[in-house]
């Protein structure tokens, strides 16, 4: 067991050695602050405080592990080997920043609780974070970090175990749009129609009739495809479906409708079903928690994955939420448009909550890249390489590599050939 010794357990430091040692590193530890502890303990030990005991192996401390709530932190980045990093540390420490402060800071999403100027769905704009600013969102500094330390620490310490870490792919489909035009009832289907003739779409129209006299397939009706690919390449999927009512910002078929119920259900027989949460549930708990209990009624299990509409994450109410509605998982933690860590990590994470000072019973799965960060490519050939580099990095810490790729993009007629770029995204980098 590593020993860490500080001058002052709180639970930001718990949150933070478990996460790092723990979660990222496999390494069992324990914590002191007592001298006479640190010094008797005859394995591998730390001091993580303000000065070395001994000649151990120390790191020098920021006060943001010891802080309560939130201040105005100044944030100058430096270089580490050619990782970029932050809250440096002096000439003494074993590291030249404080890795643990860092970390914290990137994954309890401390610059979201900082005054900031939201967009129109009320969202933190990935152009005011400091991975950003400074250039380095497309890499996963958490892990890269804490196998950086884990290099120095088997300088230090030869015999200290640890657990392999494992790459893995997790494929996250959305489905806020089951179909087009099938299942939408006689209403909203006519006025559809209506619409897309009076704006000359006249494309649409052709398809909405041959849809209608079932003459040609609801081009958002690729579940079976998708399903087959998934069995074929044995990859983890998770559909979330968006079962809520009518509204500006949620479209999708009634959950009145048998063949949406129908459709789900032959979904959950393949595949991990889970909520994507409505639009309209964003701040009300009490929808939140009624399209859960509807879902679960549907596929006769519990949904204890969400996801937010439109990626709507606002900390620290929105995990709130999840978590009196009963979630236990949430695959939110993203950007719709930019490729990247948002909280600096491709490792899954238990939500901290800063105004309360605590662990949250909520685990975040981050996400790596959304299908609609591709819109502004100019070639399919661009989308590939883009892909390719964010696989890198991931391969590179063996992390959890997690896509998002929407229902209507993969069934819409795009620019590019949505299918045949998640298909080779599947073959390719699952492994």
């Amino acid at each position: 067991m590593l020993l860490i010794y500080t001058h002052k357990i709180t639970p930001r430091f718990t949150y933070t050695m478990k996460q790092v040692f723990t979660k990222i590193l496999g390494i069992d530890i324990g914590f002191t602050t007592k001298v006479e502890d640190f010094i008797k303990h005859t394995d591998e030990k730390i001091t993580y405080t303000k000065q070395p005991l001994q000649n151990e192996f120390f790191i020098r401390s920021n006060e943001l592990l010891f802080e309560q709530g939130i201040n105005d932190i100044q944030i100058q980045i430096n270089d580490w080997e050619g990782t970029p990093c932050f809250f440096p540390t002096g000439e003494r420490s074993a590291v030249p920043f404080d890795i643990f402060a860092a970390s914290f800071y990137l994954l309890s999403r401390y610059e979201e609780y900082l005054p900031h100027v939201k967009d129109m769905h009320g969202r933190f704009s990935p152009k005011d974070s400091i991975a950003y600013q400074n250039d380095f969102l497309h890499r996963p500094v958490v892990d890269i970090w804490a196998l950086k330390l884990l290099e120095l620490l088997k300088e230090k310490f030869p015999d200290l175990e640890c657990k392999k870490r494992m790459y893995s792919y997790v494929s996250v489909l959305d489905v806020t749009t089951s179909h087009s035009y099938a299942h939408r009832g006689l209403f909203r289907g006519f006025a559809g129609f209506i619409l897309d003739l009076g704006t000359f779409k006249l494309k649409r129209v052709w398809e909405r009739i041959m849809v209608g006299i079932n003459r040609r397939k609801d081009p958002y009706d690729n579940f079976a495809q998708l399903i087959q690919w998934h069995q074929n390449y044995g990859i983890e999927s998770i559909f979330f479906f968006q079962f809520a009512d009518y509204s500006k910002y949620d479209k999708n078929v009634s959950t009145n409708s048998n063949r949406f119920k129908s459709l789900i259900k032959y979904i959950a027989d393949y595949s991990k079903v889970a909520l994507g949460a409505s639009y309209s549930s964003f701040r009300d708990i009490e929808l939140l928690k009624k399209e859960k209990n509807n879902l679960e009624s549907v596929i006769n299990r519990p949904v204890n994955y969400s996801r937010m509409r439109y990626n709507r994450v606002d900390v620290p109410e929105s995990y709130r939420n999840l978590i009196t509605a009963e979630f236990t998982n949430d695959f939110t933690m993203g950007y719709t448009h930019a490729i990247g860590f948002r909280a600096g990590t491709c490792t899954s994470f238990q939500f901290y909550d800063i105004p309360l000072e605590v662990q949250q019973p909520i685990k975040i799965h981050p996400y790596a890249l959304h299908d609609y960060s591709f819109l502004a490519c100019k070639s399919e050939v661009q989308i590939s390489e883009k892909i390719k580099g964010i696989y890198s990095e991931i391969k590179n810490v063996e992390g959890s590599f997690v896509t998002v790729f929407s229902n209507e993009l993969l069934g819409g007629d795009e620019k590019f050939d949505w299918k045949i770029i998640y298909k080779n995204l599947i073959t390719t980098y699952n492994v």
